[in-house]
């Protein structure tokens, strides 16, 4: 299974110059709708050089196609990947599922950690999510409680759910047809963590995975469990924007 782990473009707290007056569910910039746009059609008909390997992993062979030819679309429920992923969905043709577990970590709140002012929100309501996006696939906890309802999540908890995460992947691996190519939105913090689950790293603080906005990272995960990191961090389909910014 090929795995495509893209952060979200980006948001109008990204753009803050303060992130003390960030907000908890922000969207898109012009320039993150952009990005977004930029990558959905670099994902469709880009040339993606990896796409075709020759008769092994080891074979430095290349065969060019256009598209990343994606199966399954995946995001999480927070607005700025929803969005995101409505621009690669319309790209691609494929219809985005909502999976709950991969939202940002601290999950759904207000105030900032520096001010010990947090407090958890809802998160958007089912009618919200259907009346902006109707063809998205949502699961049943999302309810017109929201989504969210807890109070904020922390970086232990972040983690432990980051391993569900990479769980349900290899499970998805050994189960699935091979040659599927899964492409999930997600959060910079969050990448982090689930990098850091995929290939059993120790979770604390002195590395970090960076991600750009719209950033592709890809991994296959074979049905044995055996983990190929390809790349990380690449932002090829922004190299041609005269915008561009992360």
């Amino acid at each position: 299974m090929e795995l495509y782990v893209i952060r979200h473009a980006q948001s109008t707290n990204n753009a803050l110059a303060n992130m003390h007056l960030r907000v908890n569910d922000p969207a898109l910039t012009a320039l993150g709708h952009q990005q977004a746009e930029l990558v959905g059609q670099h994902l469709a008909k880009g040339i993606n050089l990896e796409m075709t390997v020759g008769k092994s992993d080891e074979d430095t062979q290349v065969n060019q196609r256009q598209g990343y030819q994606l199966t399954r679309l995946y995001c999480s429920a927070m607005h700025r990947a929803m969005l995101t992923a409505y621009h690669i969905g319309l790209a691609t043709g494929l219809k985005p599922e909502v999976w709950l577990d991969l939202h940002e970590a601290g999950g759904m709140f207000d105030g900032h950690p520096d001010l010990d002012n947090l407090v958890g929100r809802a998160g958007r309501t089912r009618a919200e999510i259907l009346a902006e996006f109707p063809n998205f696939q949502l699961p049943a906890e999302i309810t017109e409680a929201g989504w969210w309802n807890q109070p904020h999540e922390d970086w232990a908890a972040c983690l432990g759910r980051a391993v569900r995460v990479s769980d349900e992947l290899h499970r998805m691996a050994a189960e699935i047809d091979h040659a599927e190519r899964i492409a999930i939105v997600s959060h910079g913090g969050f990448i982090d963590a689930l990098l850091k689950a995929l290939t059993n790293q120790m979770p604390g603080h002195n590395v970090f995975h960076h991600h750009f906005n719209t950033a592709i990272t890809r991994l296959d995960i074979k049905p044995d469990g055996f983990l190929r990191v390809r790349y990380l961090n690449r932002v090829p389909h922004l190299a041609g924007s005269p915008n561009f910014a992360t």
